[in-house]
């Protein structure tokens, strides 16, 4: 891996679609740059510090939500002259979004009053009543023709197909959800699934004209649902619940096909490989090195200034089962426990995904759907804060808020050191190509470039562990 410099950043930060451009909040300012060389391409000024980035699906205008105000603004990255903004007056603006043809914006008002489609091309605007979430409840179809938007009204909630070429409501069906918490479209169009909130496992599949084709309640008398996710292929819809468990649905019979459990022990038999992550100690002979006192104190306050205590490296060592993992015993008097499947996502093929569970929040399992078993488990020191598939293949780069990146493939796995004083990843992102990783600290952020894939000949050694790179 390369690493670029560290650069300024005080809010979001996102690859265009094309994979070309980078966009950073800086203040009130929007700094665009480029991918290769991280070059200003363009420098926009906002009337207020930027909250929210979003980029067309074109790649030609970003979106800057300013939260305070409330306003959005938009800005062309060919047509630097060009302005835009839309206010939504007393009603505010609790979230923006683009509509897949890259010329209409989506607005929801403050209270969830309003959503409001707005036009760049006419300045025409359509609205839409009672919309159930900010920043939820709205998904389009893959090929950008459909949108469903969840609303609610007297009580009951309710699905609207709007078109996305007329923004005309197309149909209206009304779900048996006590309080819906999200909706979603097939990747191939076909159905929409729809969960209750978490006071309920219920898990609802739709077609277009509002037949429900199926209803999945896995138990009754506690907490439901915490994350939902297809698969890419379409074929298998994964569930995620506070029981600590994935269920997997096919596409055919809406039938569950596999359940994921996450134990804090895992025994034997398993075939699942297991990494943990330890300390590297530098392994130096300083017994007849000898410094001035000077140069100690030098080199004793850059170490401190680092954060680090003789050079902190780690690496992964290769664990066998039985293990037991850590645990944390979730806190019941209050609202919105850390229990359950926090994180959920499929790899780019549909052939694993990976998931952790809130109350280990140290442990990342990965999960082969072909075999129908658990492939991998990552023991980290420090919770996880983030993780991303690369979009082109099974890799999967994960980080803890400390200077490493971890890694891992179906070949092994690795921790790679980041060469920049104080940078500790809170949260990463992929461009498109899949060759470069946007890395953000609290107050900085820097790129990563992938020269090579992990070394397929470090999966046939004996020892898969890796040290810092």
């Amino acid at each position: 891996m390369e690493f670029t410099e560290a650069y300024k950043q005080t809010g979001p930060c996102c690859f265009s679609p094309d994979g070309r451009h980078l966009a950073v909040a800086v203040d009130y300012r929007l700094v665009v740059r480029d991918v290769v060389s991280l070059n200003v391409v363009q420098l926009f000024s906002c009337v207020d510090k930027i909250s929210l980035l979003d980029w067309a699906p074109d790649s030609e205008y970003i979106l800057c939500g300013l939260y305070k105000r409330p306003m959005v603004q938009v800005w062309s990255l060919s047509q630097p002259d060009w302005t835009c903004k839309i206010d939504e007056g007393s009603a505010g603006i609790a979230y923006a979004r683009w509509s897949p043809d890259s010329r209409h914006i989506l607005t929801t008002s403050e209270f969830q009053l309003r959503l409001t489609v707005w036009s760049l091309v006419n300045t025409a605007c359509v609205h839409v009543q009672w919309p159930k979430h900010a920043s939820r409840g709205v998904s389009f179809t893959k090929d950008g023709k459909f949108a469903a938007i969840c609303t609610r009204r007297d009580c009951k909630d309710y699905v609207n197909l709007l078109s996305c070429h007329s923004w005309e409501i197309m149909g209206v069906f009304a779900v048996d959800t006590v309080d819906l918490a999200g909706v979603e479209w097939s990747p191939d169009d076909s159905a929409i699934v729809v969960w209750d909130s978490l006071l309920e496992y219920k898990v609802l599949i739709y077609s277009p004209d509002g037949r429900c084709l199926f209803k999945y309640l896995a138990y009754e008398s506690g907490l439901g649902v915490k994350t939902v996710a297809w698969s890419p292929c379409g074929q298998f819809l994964a569930v995620g619940s506070y029981d600590q468990a994935v269920r997997t649905l096919n596409h055919l019979t809406w039938k569950t096909f596999a359940e994921f459990t996450h134990a804090a022990s895992i025994r034997n038999p398993s075939n699942a490989a297991i990494f943990k992550e330890v300390d590297d100690p530098w392994q130096l002979d300083m017994s007849e090195l000898c410094l001035s006192e000077g140069y100690s104190r030098n080199m004793q306050g850059n170490r401190a200034e680092n954060g680090t205590e003789g050079g902190s490296r780690v690496k992964y060592a290769v664990m066998d089962a039985p293990i037991t993992l850590p645990s944390q015993k979730p806190v019941t008097d209050k609202p919105n426990p850390k229990q359950g499947i926090g994180m959920l996502s499929w790899s780019s093929d549909s052939h694993y995904f990976f998931t952790r569970n809130d109350n280990m929040p140290t442990a990342l399992w990965i999960w082969d759907i072909c075999r129908l078993e658990l492939a991998a488990v990552l023991v980290q020191k420090d919770p996880i804060r983030a993780a991303a598939w690369d979009p082109n293949c099974p890799r999967l780069v994960f980080c803890t808020e400390t200077p490493h990146l971890y890694m891992w493939t179906p070949s092994g796995a690795c921790c790679v050191n980041i060469p920049l004083p104080n940078f500790r990843v809170v949260d990463l992102k992929w461009n498109s190509e899949g060759n470069c990783l946007l890395l953000k600290d609290r107050d900085s952020f820097c790129c990563a470039a992938l020269v090579s894939p992990l070394p397929e000949e470090e999966a046939d050694q004996s020892d898969d562990s890796s040290e810092d790179e």
